[in-house]
Protein backbone atom coordinates (compact mmCIF):
# COMPACT_ATOMS: atom_id res chain seq x y z
CA UNK A 1 0.00 0.00 0.00
CA UNK A 2 1.24 3.50 -0.85
CA UNK A 3 1.22 6.56 1.40
CA UNK A 4 2.29 10.17 1.25
CA UNK A 5 4.58 11.16 4.12
CA UNK A 6 6.85 13.92 5.44
CA UNK A 7 10.42 12.59 5.65
CA UNK A 8 13.52 14.07 7.28
CA UNK A 9 16.93 13.06 5.95
CA UNK A 10 19.14 15.29 8.06
CA UNK A 11 18.85 17.59 11.06
CA UNK A 12 18.55 21.20 10.04
CA UNK A 13 16.99 20.37 6.67
CA UNK A 14 13.30 20.82 5.71
CA UNK A 15 10.88 17.93 5.51
CA UNK A 16 10.43 16.34 2.10
CA UNK A 17 7.07 14.97 0.97
CA UNK A 18 7.47 11.51 -0.57
CA UNK A 19 5.40 8.54 -1.63
CA UNK A 20 6.40 5.45 0.33
CA UNK A 21 5.38 1.81 0.52
CA UNK A 22 3.94 0.60 3.84
CA UNK A 23 5.02 -2.81 5.12
CA UNK A 24 2.18 -5.27 5.64
CA UNK A 25 1.13 -5.58 9.30
CA UNK A 26 2.62 -8.46 11.24
CA UNK A 27 0.75 -10.65 13.70
CA UNK A 28 0.72 -8.01 16.49
CA UNK A 29 0.53 -4.94 14.25
CA UNK A 30 -2.24 -2.87 12.70
CA UNK A 31 -2.58 -0.83 9.54
CA UNK A 32 -3.97 2.58 10.40
CA UNK A 33 -5.24 5.68 8.66
CA UNK A 34 -4.15 8.89 10.34
CA UNK A 35 -6.76 11.61 10.03
CA UNK A 36 -4.97 14.23 12.12
CA UNK A 37 -1.48 14.79 13.43
CA UNK A 38 -0.25 17.34 15.96
CA UNK A 39 2.79 19.52 15.31
CA UNK A 40 4.63 18.93 18.57
CA UNK A 41 7.80 20.65 19.72
CA UNK A 42 9.46 17.27 20.36
CA UNK A 43 9.74 16.74 16.60
CA UNK A 44 11.40 20.13 16.38
CA UNK A 45 14.11 19.10 18.84
CA UNK A 46 15.11 16.31 16.48
CA UNK A 47 14.88 18.62 13.47
CA UNK A 48 17.29 20.98 15.24
CA UNK A 49 19.66 18.14 16.11
CA UNK A 50 19.13 18.29 19.87
CA UNK A 51 18.17 14.61 19.92
CA UNK A 52 19.74 11.93 17.72
CA UNK A 53 17.67 9.95 15.23
CA UNK A 54 18.18 7.43 12.43
CA UNK A 55 17.50 8.88 8.97
CA UNK A 56 15.52 8.71 6.80
CA UNK A 57 12.58 8.96 9.17
CA UNK A 58 8.89 9.74 8.86
CA UNK A 59 8.22 12.23 11.63
CA UNK A 60 5.16 12.93 13.78
CA UNK A 61 4.14 11.29 17.06
CA UNK A 62 0.73 12.83 17.87
CA UNK A 63 -2.06 11.32 15.85
CA UNK A 64 -5.57 9.92 15.75
CA UNK A 65 -7.49 7.99 13.14
CA UNK A 66 -9.04 4.64 12.28
CA UNK A 67 -7.79 1.05 12.20
CA UNK A 68 -8.02 -0.47 8.73
CA UNK A 69 -6.51 -3.93 9.24
CA UNK A 70 -5.45 -5.96 12.29
CA UNK A 71 -2.87 -8.74 12.51
CA UNK A 72 -3.78 -12.27 13.56
CA UNK A 73 -2.61 -11.87 17.17
CA UNK A 74 -3.96 -8.37 17.76
CA UNK A 75 -6.35 -8.23 20.72
CA UNK A 76 -8.84 -5.53 21.61
CA UNK A 77 -8.74 -3.75 18.24
CA UNK A 78 -10.79 -4.28 15.10
CA UNK A 79 -11.07 -2.60 11.71
CA UNK A 80 -13.19 0.51 12.06
CA UNK A 81 -12.08 1.29 15.63
CA UNK A 82 -10.92 4.81 16.35
CA UNK A 83 -7.67 5.32 18.22
CA UNK A 84 -5.17 7.80 19.65
CA UNK A 85 -1.50 7.11 18.98
CA UNK A 86 0.50 6.97 22.20
CA UNK A 87 3.82 8.83 22.15
CA UNK A 88 5.28 5.87 24.08
CA UNK A 89 4.37 2.23 23.40
CA UNK A 90 3.26 0.18 26.39
CA UNK A 91 4.17 -3.51 26.54
CA UNK A 92 2.60 -4.12 29.96
CA UNK A 93 5.30 -6.63 30.93
CA UNK A 94 8.64 -4.87 31.46
CA UNK A 95 9.81 -3.64 34.85
CA UNK A 96 8.57 -0.12 34.20
CA UNK A 97 5.10 -1.13 33.08
CA UNK A 98 4.78 -3.60 35.94
CA UNK A 99 5.55 -0.86 38.48
CA UNK A 100 3.08 1.66 37.08
CA UNK A 101 5.65 3.62 35.07
CA UNK A 102 4.64 2.61 31.55
CA UNK A 103 5.81 5.97 30.15
CA UNK A 104 9.30 4.49 30.64
CA UNK A 105 8.46 1.23 28.85
CA UNK A 106 11.51 -0.46 27.33
CA UNK A 107 9.81 -0.44 23.93
CA UNK A 108 10.11 3.35 23.86
CA UNK A 109 13.86 3.06 23.44
CA UNK A 110 13.22 2.19 19.78
CA UNK A 111 11.56 5.53 19.13
CA UNK A 112 14.60 7.44 17.94
CA UNK A 113 15.78 4.50 15.81
CA UNK A 114 12.40 4.27 14.10
CA UNK A 115 11.87 0.53 13.90
CA UNK A 116 8.84 -1.36 15.14
CA UNK A 117 8.99 -3.75 18.11
CA UNK A 118 10.56 -6.83 16.60
CA UNK A 119 13.05 -4.90 14.48
CA UNK A 120 11.20 -4.16 11.21
CA UNK A 121 11.09 -0.74 9.66
CA UNK A 122 7.56 0.37 8.74
CA UNK A 123 8.19 2.13 5.40
CA UNK A 124 10.18 1.53 2.23
CA UNK A 125 11.06 3.95 -0.55
CA UNK A 126 13.74 5.15 -2.94
CA UNK A 127 16.28 5.41 -0.10
CA UNK A 128 15.61 1.93 1.27
CA UNK A 129 14.07 1.46 4.70
CA UNK A 130 12.45 4.38 6.50
CA UNK A 131 11.85 4.60 10.24
CA UNK A 132 8.93 6.22 12.04
CA UNK A 133 9.33 8.64 14.92
CA UNK A 134 8.47 6.97 18.22
CA UNK A 135 7.38 3.97 16.09
CA UNK A 136 4.36 6.02 14.89
CA UNK A 137 5.16 8.33 11.95
CA UNK A 138 1.96 10.36 12.12
CA UNK A 139 3.16 12.67 9.32
CA UNK A 140 1.96 9.93 6.99
CA UNK A 141 -1.53 9.30 5.64
CA UNK A 142 -1.26 5.62 6.54
CA UNK A 143 1.13 3.52 8.60
CA UNK A 144 1.77 0.14 10.13
CA UNK A 145 2.14 0.38 13.91
CA UNK A 146 2.31 -2.04 16.81
CA UNK A 147 -0.83 -2.61 18.86
CA UNK A 148 1.09 -1.44 21.94
CA UNK A 149 1.34 2.05 20.42
CA UNK A 150 -2.37 2.85 20.15
CA UNK A 151 -5.24 3.44 22.56
CA UNK A 152 -8.83 2.75 21.52
CA UNK A 153 -11.27 5.67 21.96
CA UNK A 154 -15.00 6.19 21.55
CA UNK A 155 -16.12 6.73 17.96
CA UNK A 156 -17.96 9.98 18.71
CA UNK A 157 -14.90 11.86 19.98
CA UNK A 158 -13.53 14.40 17.46
CA UNK A 159 -10.28 13.02 16.10
CA UNK A 160 -8.61 16.41 15.60
CA UNK A 161 -8.93 17.12 19.33
CA UNK A 162 -8.17 13.55 20.37
CA UNK A 163 -4.86 13.58 18.47
CA UNK A 164 -3.46 16.10 20.95
CA UNK A 165 -3.96 13.72 23.86
CA UNK A 166 -1.26 11.41 22.50
CA UNK A 167 1.56 13.64 23.78
CA UNK A 168 1.19 17.40 24.32
CA UNK A 169 -1.83 17.42 26.61
CA UNK A 170 -0.71 14.67 29.03
CA UNK A 171 2.87 15.96 29.00
CA UNK A 172 1.79 19.42 30.13
CA UNK A 173 -1.15 18.44 32.30
CA UNK A 174 0.81 15.69 34.00
CA UNK A 175 3.81 17.95 34.63
CA UNK A 176 1.57 19.84 37.03
CA UNK A 177 -0.74 17.13 38.35
CA UNK A 178 1.73 14.23 38.60
CA UNK A 179 5.30 15.53 38.56
CA UNK A 180 4.77 18.74 40.55
CA UNK A 181 1.95 17.19 42.61
CA UNK A 182 0.10 20.51 42.68
CA UNK A 183 -2.42 20.72 45.54
CA UNK A 184 -5.26 23.10 46.41
CA UNK A 185 -3.87 26.41 47.64
CA UNK A 186 -0.44 26.03 46.02
CA UNK A 187 1.53 28.74 44.30
CA UNK A 188 2.86 27.58 40.93
CA UNK A 189 5.06 29.24 38.30
CA UNK A 190 5.18 27.89 34.74
CA UNK A 191 7.95 29.06 32.40
CA UNK A 192 7.05 28.91 28.68
CA UNK A 193 3.42 28.94 27.55
CA UNK A 194 3.40 27.02 24.29
CA UNK A 195 1.49 23.80 23.72
CA UNK A 196 3.04 22.00 26.72
CA UNK A 197 3.01 25.02 29.03
CA UNK A 198 -0.62 25.81 28.27
CA UNK A 199 -1.61 22.31 29.31
CA UNK A 200 0.53 22.61 32.44
CA UNK A 201 -1.48 25.74 33.24
CA UNK A 202 -4.82 23.98 32.91
CA UNK A 203 -3.54 20.98 34.86
CA UNK A 204 -2.33 23.17 37.74
CA UNK A 205 -5.61 25.11 37.71
CA UNK A 206 -7.64 21.89 37.85
CA UNK A 207 -5.49 20.62 40.73
CA UNK A 208 -6.38 23.72 42.74
CA UNK A 209 -3.47 26.16 42.48
CA UNK A 210 -4.35 29.41 44.25
CA UNK A 211 -1.69 31.53 42.58
CA UNK A 212 -0.73 30.39 39.08
CA UNK A 213 1.83 32.53 37.26
CA UNK A 214 2.40 31.98 33.52
CA UNK A 215 5.73 33.33 32.25
CA UNK A 216 6.26 34.03 28.54
CA UNK A 217 7.68 36.97 26.55
CA UNK A 218 4.85 36.78 23.98
CA UNK A 219 1.82 38.94 24.96
CA UNK A 220 -0.70 36.74 23.12
CA UNK A 221 0.53 33.65 24.94
CA UNK A 222 0.25 35.40 28.29
CA UNK A 223 -3.29 36.44 27.43
CA UNK A 224 -4.13 32.90 26.30
CA UNK A 225 -2.80 31.49 29.58
CA UNK A 226 -5.51 33.37 31.47
CA UNK A 227 -8.18 31.52 29.50
CA UNK A 228 -6.68 28.23 30.66
CA UNK A 229 -6.56 29.18 34.34
CA UNK A 230 -3.53 31.42 35.01
CA UNK A 231 -4.21 33.96 37.76
CA UNK A 232 -1.17 36.10 36.93
CA UNK A 233 1.25 36.48 34.03
CA UNK A 234 4.79 37.78 33.64
CA UNK A 235 6.94 38.57 30.63
CA UNK A 236 10.23 37.64 32.33
CA UNK A 237 11.53 35.41 35.09
CA UNK A 238 12.48 38.49 37.11
CA UNK A 239 8.89 39.76 36.96
CA UNK A 240 7.66 36.32 38.01
CA UNK A 241 10.05 36.26 40.99
CA UNK A 242 8.78 39.64 42.12
CA UNK A 243 5.17 38.43 41.84
CA UNK A 244 5.91 35.22 43.75
CA UNK A 245 7.62 37.16 46.50
CA UNK A 246 4.62 39.47 46.88
CA UNK A 247 1.96 36.77 46.68
CA UNK A 248 3.63 34.41 49.16
CA UNK A 249 5.13 37.08 51.47
CA UNK A 250 8.60 35.91 50.62
CA UNK A 251 8.03 32.16 50.96
CA UNK A 252 8.27 31.27 47.26
CA UNK A 253 6.39 28.95 44.93
CA UNK A 254 5.45 25.44 46.01
CA UNK A 255 6.45 24.27 42.55
CA UNK A 256 7.92 25.65 39.36
CA UNK A 257 7.48 23.95 35.99
CA UNK A 258 9.84 24.51 33.05
CA UNK A 259 8.20 24.12 29.65
CA UNK A 260 10.20 26.63 27.58
CA UNK A 261 11.09 25.94 23.94
CA UNK A 262 14.66 24.98 24.77
CA UNK A 263 16.06 24.10 28.19
CA UNK A 264 18.91 26.28 29.47
CA UNK A 265 20.89 26.47 32.68
CA UNK A 266 19.60 30.02 33.15
CA UNK A 267 15.92 29.09 33.31
CA UNK A 268 16.66 26.20 35.70
CA UNK A 269 18.46 28.63 38.01
CA UNK A 270 15.62 31.14 37.75
CA UNK A 271 13.02 28.51 38.56
CA UNK A 272 15.06 27.24 41.51
CA UNK A 273 15.34 30.76 42.91
CA UNK A 274 11.56 31.20 42.75
CA UNK A 275 10.89 27.86 44.49
CA UNK A 276 10.22 27.71 48.22
CA UNK A 277 11.98 25.59 50.79
CA UNK A 278 10.81 22.02 50.30
CA UNK A 279 9.47 22.90 46.85
CA UNK A 280 9.79 21.10 43.53
CA UNK A 281 11.36 22.22 40.24
CA UNK A 282 9.90 20.20 37.36
CA UNK A 283 11.93 19.95 34.16
CA UNK A 284 9.77 19.04 31.17
CA UNK A 285 11.60 21.01 28.46
CA UNK A 286 14.06 19.37 26.11
CA UNK A 287 17.29 20.74 24.67
CA UNK A 288 20.67 19.52 23.49
CA UNK A 289 20.86 15.92 24.71
CA UNK A 290 24.42 16.19 26.04
CA UNK A 291 24.15 19.81 27.19
CA UNK A 292 24.88 20.70 30.82
CA UNK A 293 21.67 22.52 31.67
CA UNK A 294 21.67 22.22 35.45
CA UNK A 295 24.31 24.32 37.23
CA UNK A 296 23.22 24.73 40.83
CA UNK A 297 24.62 24.56 44.34
CA UNK A 298 23.93 21.07 45.62
CA UNK A 299 24.55 22.34 49.13
CA UNK A 300 21.74 24.89 48.78
CA UNK A 301 19.40 22.21 47.44
CA UNK A 302 20.21 20.07 50.45
CA UNK A 303 19.91 22.91 52.99
CA UNK A 304 16.51 24.05 51.71
CA UNK A 305 15.17 20.62 50.80
CA UNK A 306 14.35 21.53 47.22
CA UNK A 307 13.72 18.77 44.70
CA UNK A 308 14.44 18.67 40.97
CA UNK A 309 12.04 16.34 39.15
CA UNK A 310 12.41 15.28 35.53
CA UNK A 311 9.09 14.75 33.75
CA UNK A 312 8.61 12.51 30.71
CA UNK A 313 5.08 12.33 29.30
CA UNK A 314 3.99 14.31 32.36
CA UNK A 315 4.43 11.22 34.52
CA UNK A 316 1.36 9.77 32.77
CA UNK A 317 0.55 6.17 31.92
CA UNK A 318 -1.08 6.32 28.47
CA UNK A 319 -3.50 3.40 28.74
CA UNK A 320 -5.02 5.04 31.81
CA UNK A 321 -4.44 8.75 31.29
CA UNK A 322 -5.44 9.14 27.63
CA UNK A 323 -9.01 7.88 28.28
CA UNK A 324 -9.14 9.89 31.53
CA UNK A 325 -8.18 13.14 29.81
CA UNK A 326 -10.73 12.53 27.05
CA UNK A 327 -13.36 11.90 29.71
CA UNK A 328 -12.43 15.21 31.36
CA UNK A 329 -12.75 16.85 27.95
CA UNK A 330 -16.31 15.54 27.67
CA UNK A 331 -17.23 17.19 30.97
CA UNK A 332 -15.49 20.48 30.18
CA UNK A 333 -12.66 20.06 32.68
CA UNK A 334 -9.97 19.86 29.96
CA UNK A 335 -9.93 22.33 27.08
CA UNK A 336 -8.92 20.84 23.73
CA UNK A 337 -10.82 22.86 21.14
CA UNK A 338 -9.15 26.04 22.35
CA UNK A 339 -5.66 24.59 21.92
CA UNK A 340 -5.85 24.35 18.13
CA UNK A 341 -4.82 27.65 16.57
CA UNK A 342 -3.88 26.59 13.00
CA UNK A 343 -4.66 23.70 10.63
CA UNK A 344 -2.21 22.69 7.86
CA UNK A 345 -2.04 20.22 5.01
CA UNK A 346 0.79 17.71 4.98
CA UNK A 347 2.52 19.76 2.27
CA UNK A 348 2.53 22.71 4.70
CA UNK A 349 4.41 20.86 7.43
CA UNK A 350 7.50 23.09 7.14
CA UNK A 351 5.32 26.19 7.30
CA UNK A 352 3.69 24.78 10.41
CA UNK A 353 7.01 24.41 12.18
CA UNK A 354 8.11 27.87 11.07
CA UNK A 355 4.95 29.20 12.72
CA UNK A 356 5.69 27.16 15.85
CA UNK A 357 9.19 28.60 16.12
CA UNK A 358 7.78 32.09 15.58
CA UNK A 359 5.36 31.53 18.51
CA UNK A 360 2.32 31.95 16.25
CA UNK A 361 0.68 28.75 17.47
CA UNK A 362 -0.37 27.20 20.72
CA UNK A 363 -0.89 24.01 18.77
CA UNK A 364 -1.02 23.45 15.03
CA UNK A 365 -2.36 20.25 13.49
CA UNK A 366 -2.09 18.52 10.12
CA UNK A 367 -5.36 17.42 8.54
CA UNK A 368 -4.52 14.47 6.30
CA UNK A 369 -6.22 14.14 2.92
CA UNK A 370 -7.32 10.69 1.76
Amino acid sequence: MKTKAAVLYEAGKPFEIEELEIVKPGAEEVLVRYDYSGLCHSDLHMVKGHLPFRAPMVFGHEGAGEILEAGSNVTGFHPGDHFVASFYPVCGRCRWCATGNSRLCDLGANGLEGFLPGGRFPFRGNSGEYGSMMTLGTFSQYATVHQNSIVKIDDDLPLDKAALVGCGVPTGWGSAVNSAEVRPGDTVVIYGIGGIGTNAVQGAAYAGAQHLIAVDPAPDRRESAKRFGATHTAATADEALELVTQLTRGVGADSTIITVDELTAEVVSQATEATSKGGTIVITSMGQYEGETIKLSGVQLALWGKRIQGSLYGGCNPLYDIPKLLSLYRTGHVKLDELITSIYTLEQVNEGYDDLMAHKNIRGIIAHEH
